[in-house]
């Protein structure tokens, strides 16, 4: 049975179960011009990101805007309705899908250790997913099945290519996204809550929906990312983030759980209520899921953030993986990062939601604008989305790194619109401007 196309809602409504992302980006070469903002763009970015506030869409937000050596923060609203705590930039915030990124970068930094290569087996670090068997169908029962092809890829992971991920269907009309439920292996907004051999072990029972690099099926293969990194590394994974990526950026605020000392700064997650306009709390600060460190380290979904910590991250992908004197990833690896990794025949093989595929690809772990769009006519920019509320983009074309942090899970067809109204007008302030 064909898996079905979507409507953009339906896409929104999984993609808030599954910490999702949303549209996206390519390379170009960093622009090397004397830049400054326009200052009535950016005025009018301002107000437009007050507007979801006063009319209540929103409790609150922050957004950073870096072009060049300047940088724009605007934060507004409050970080809890009952608490009315402010905004501030500082405040902590669960960035759901924009940890794919992160999770990529720290698997090149095992593939420039030699650990293993991109197109290497994952075998000798998840012999839990050797000698993989396919279904022979979508809707086969999960005895129904063939012998892989070849073994999953350290590629296949990072270009959501393994075989396993997000099908947005009705899970209870296929045996195999049936099982995934029941497992808790479905991608979800809550983070599997065992530990990664756990999810190894319940993974391992269960067959493919398709070779390995056949097809794009969103998330899985970060999360499976992030379990190969702390087996080739020999750490846990939020320790070698901290080590390999966070500790050089002084990026103190970004991990898998926040510090008790630091739980104030951590901004409510709230979603629609019944009525579509109220918002409930979803995940509170104080007691909620971040507010111990977590049994999974979620690659594909698990970190929390502040947009200054996140900024200094684009900055690396934004200069070819240095940034401030300081290398983190070599060039190479940057370029591997941003480069469309999915065929045509692949992308028309992988319907997501309708027009999906029409301006962007998939690089590692981020989407790569490779058209034309209505955020820009400039193609170029990478990036990613995150399904708690959070937009991060970087353009090389303009030397600007664009993040917008918030705390609404996605529920319908307009999550994205804030998003892309943000990188609209964002981009729109950075436009080149020789001094």
């Amino acid at each position: 049975m064909k898996e079905s196309k979507i409507s953009r809602r339906e896409f929104g409504l999984v993609a808030a179960a599954a910490g999702l992302g949303a549209m996206a980006t390519g390379g170009c070469n960093r622009a090397m011009k004397t830049q400054t903002f326009s200052e009535a763009d950016l005025r009018a970015l301002d107000a437009a990101l007050d507007a979801p506030i006063q009319n209540g869409e929103l409790p609150g937000l922050v957004a950073l805007v870096s072009h060049g050596e300047n940088a724009h923060v605007h934060a507004a609203g409050v970080q809890d309705l009952s608490t009315r705590a402010p905004m501030r930039r500082d405040t902590i915030f669960r960035v759901a899908s924009m940890t794919k990124l992160v999770t990529a970068a720290a698997t090149m930094l095992l593939v420039e250790d030699g650990k293993f290569g991109l197109d290497d087996p994952i075998d000798r670090f998840l012999p839990e997913l050797a000698n993989r068997r396919v279904l022979r169908t979508m809707d086969s029962p999960l005895d129904d099945t063939v012998l892989a092809a070849r073994p999953i890829s350290v590629r296949d992971l990072l270009t959501c290519r393994m075989g396993l991920g997000a099908v947005l269907a009705d899970p209870t009309a296929y045996p195999l996204l049936k099982a995934m439920a029941e497992r808790e292996l479905a991608p979800s907004a809550v983070i599997f809550p065992h530990s990664p051999e756990e999810y190894l072990r319940r993974m391992g029972e269960l067959p493919l929906i398709h070779q390995p690099g056949e097809r794009w099926l969103y998330h899985t293969g970060l999360d499976v990312a992030g379990i190969l990194v702390a087996r080739a590394s020999g750490m846990s994974f939020g320790e070698f983030l901290t080590r390999r990526i966070f500790a050089l950026l002084g990026m103190r605020d970004t991990g898998f759980s926040v510090p008790a000392g630091q739980i104030a700064r951590l901004a409510t997650a709230y979603q629609r209520g019944p009525d579509g306009k109220s918002l409930v709390v979803f995940d509170p600060a104080e007691g909620g899921k971040w507010s111990r460190p977590p049994a999974f380290e979620s690659g594909g979904g698990g970190l929390v953030s502040t947009v200054d910590d996140y900024n200094a991250f684009g900055q690396v992908l934004l200069g070819k993986g240095e940034v401030g004197g300081v290398r983190v990833l070599k060039p190479e690896s940057a370029a591997e990062m941003t480069k469309d990794q999915i065929s045509t025949a692949q992308k028309t093989a992988s319907p997501f939601f309708p027009g999906f595929w029409d301006h962007q690809g998939w690089g590692l772990g981020m989407a790569v604008v490779t058209q034309p769009d209505p955020v820009s006519a400039v193609p170029g920019r990478c990036g990613w989305f995150g399904g708690y509320g959070t937009t991060f983009f970087f353009d090389p074309h303009r030397n600007c790194v664009a993040t917008l942090l918030f705390q609404r899970v996605m529920s319908g067809a307009d999550d994205t619109r804030l998003g892309d109204d943000f990188l609209t007008r964002a981009f729109r302030a950075a436009e080149v401007h020789r001094g």
